[in-house]
């Protein structure tokens, strides 16, 4: 019999400021400017992964293009 592992489609706002290091009120403030992508569901913002790696991936960008 085969086990499935279900993984979250979705992030709260609290598991994407723990992925990023980063501090609750700032991840916040990210989402509602619309820096980090997220949908209302119900009371609650929901985070795809993508958009966390949509996220982090300008960022980065963002740094190439300063110290290059």
């Amino acid at each position: 019999m085969r086990t499935a592992t279900i993984k979250p489609k979705w992030h709260t706002t609290a598991e994407v400021a723990a992925m990023l290091g980063f501090g609750l009120s700032k991840t916040k403030m990210l989402v509602l400017t619309g820096e980090i992508r997220s949908v209302k569901v119900g009371r609650n913002r929901r985070i795809l992964p993508a958009w966390v790696d949509e996220y982090v991936n300008r960022c980065a960008e963002e740094a190439e293009r300063w110290t290059a």
